[in-house]
């Protein structure tokens, strides 16, 4: 067996990636700014590394972590330890994987109910895609309801319309929603929605660690989102969010055993051992687990404070700084650590910024900002294109030299019109165009990638034939193209991209 050189070229690797720390990217990554944290992680995961946590009666250091996080969890979301409503859970592998949970626990609960019915599930468009997929997966109905296009918030009112069918399993809300940083009305959705006997899950995937900490570490003042809400049945956190743990931890806590009880698969249906999980894996990995407990261990609600105190001190500065650029407008009145920046559309044209085009703009000065597409929601409102910061606590210290480029990359791009992308729609549309009478498969990924490849064939196509890319060095084109595209067209692009990224080479 040789070893040499392995290392040196997952360094080689690494090198080309984005910066996860110092806060380059305002997005994906969650920077304390504090080494001695990831080295404490590191080594509780090496640890564990041989640990299998598939089973807690075996390799009991996994039952006694996995129950001291949810226990911290439970207290930092204020929920009871006794009684029939006794808020129990589970560590997961991330948050699509509590969200989607959620709606499983919520499903197999209406079916017993309603058998023969059709489960649904109401949220805001605005609520992570997590929940999309899990609707795909666990075949349930899906209604998203429409936000406010001025502040990304939806109204209570529209949410509860939807709960009189008799066939809504779960209703979502959001604390905050990524898109756009806002809190949903759970105070107001929770009850209501319990005096119709319509359970309710909080996604605060990414709220979770921060929002309970906000208000003490001199924040505004968060509403009530939590278990200390009458109603909320379930809510998701993420640990490897704003709890600072590496990838791989996320904590679904639920009102009640018995309905907890409803996410588990267990069989002694065939001859080997009987299988219990309380998640959707098997054999699991132990190391995320004992890194994220480690972390909390060391952080407790005194580190997680001080923490969340710089990320409302760079919230803030961010603010101020993006209200001062002529030409952008933070989208609505955020809480938390997240802001949507998009066009301010109130000042005349040619002092207008495109949020994509600035995004790229402050791409090329070194800081990575991430661009969200406009919708057209079921209404016929339309939510503007955005670009999407996520502030942590390593950004206050990056201050003096994000703030410029901010500024910078707006004098750069005022007044520029989003690209033009006839181009490409004409060569997806091409791709996609079947004759009279043809079966409605769609067209082979080939002929989806040939298409992407003529599309930016004028903006380094053949370089990309040959690196085996199709993103393009600028962003904004892109997401103007999935923004005018058929969702199934677009979503079609976007997996052929993704999918040759990763693609083994021939």
């Amino acid at each position: 067996m040789r070893t040499d050189g392995i290392l040196d070229r997952l360094a080689t690797l690494r090198a080309a990636d984005a910066p996860t720390h110092g806060g380059r990217v305002l997005s994906y990554v969650y920077d304390p700014g504090l080494a001695e944290l990831d080295e404490l992680a590191a080594a509780a995961a090496r640890a564990v590394q041989p640990v299998n946590g598939l089973d807690p009666t075996t390799f009991t250091s996994v039952a006694v972590m996995e129950r001291e996080l949810v226990a911290f969890a439970r207290d930092m979301l204020r929920g009871t330890a006794d009684g029939p409503d006794a808020v129990v859970g589970s560590v997961t592998s991330g948050g699509t994987e509590s969200c989607l949970l959620a709606v499983k626990i919520a499903r197999d609960a209406f079916r017993e109910d309603h058998p023969g019915l059709r489960p649904r599930v109401v949220a805001p468009v605005s609520v992570h895609a997590a929940f999309r997929k899990a609707a795909q997966y666990l075949d349930v109905a899906i209604t998203l309801v429409p936000v406010d296009p001025a502040t990304g918030t939806p109204a209570a009112d529209a949410l509860l319309a939807e709960l009189d069918g008799g066939d809504v399993a779960l209703v979502v809300v959001s604390a905050p929603s990524y898109p756009h940083g806002v809190v949903d009305p759970v105070a107001e959705v929770a009850a209501a929605a319990a005096a119709r006997g319509v359970p309710v899950h909080v996604d605060a995937c990414v709220g979770g660690w921060v929002l309970p900490f906000w208000e003490g570490a001199g924040g505004e003042p968060v509403p009530a989102f939590d278990f200390s809400v009458p109603g909320v049945t379930s809510v998701s956190a993420d640990v490897h969010k704003y709890g600072y743990a590496p990838k791989g931890t996320s904590v679904l806590l639920v009102r009640g055993r018995d309905r907890q009880r409803r996410q588990f698969f267990a069989t002694t249906g065939w001859p080997g051992y009987p299988v219990v999980n309380p998640t959707t894996s098997g054999s699991r990995s132990a190391a995320p687990l004992a890194a994220a407990w480690a972390v909390s261990q060391a952080l407790g609600v005194p580190g997680y404070t001080a923490l969340t105190a710089r990320c409302v001190r760079a919230t803030r500065a961010l603010h101020a700084a993006v209200d001062r650029i002529d030409g952008l407008r933070v989208v609505g009145h955020p809480t938390g650590p997240l802001v949507a920046v998009a066009c301010d559309e109130s000042v005349p044209p040619a002092r207008q910024v495109d949020p994509h085009l600035w995004a790229d703009a402050v791409r090329s000065l070194g800081w990575v900002l991430q661009p969200q597409p406009g919708l057209t929601q079921d209404d016929g409102t339309r939510l503007p294109h955005t670009t999407h910061l996520t502030v942590t606590p390593v950004t206050e210290a990056g201050l003096d030299g994000l703030v410029p480029a901010l500024v910078a990359g707006a004098d750069a791009v005022r007044g520029e019109a989003r690209p033009d992308v006839s181009a490409v729609l004409g060569a997806l549309a091409g791709a996609f165009a079947r004759p009279a009478g043809a079966q409605a498969a769609g067209p082979s990924a080939d002929a989806v990638w040939e298409a992407l490849l003529a599309a930016l064939g004028a903006d380094g196509g053949t370089e990309r034939r040959a690196t085996g890319s199709v993103l393009p060095d600028r962003l904004a084109p892109l997401m103007a193209v999935m923004e005018v595209l058929p969702a199934p067209v677009a979503e079609r692009a976007l997996v052929e991209i993704v999918a040759r990224v990763a693609e083994a080479p021939a």
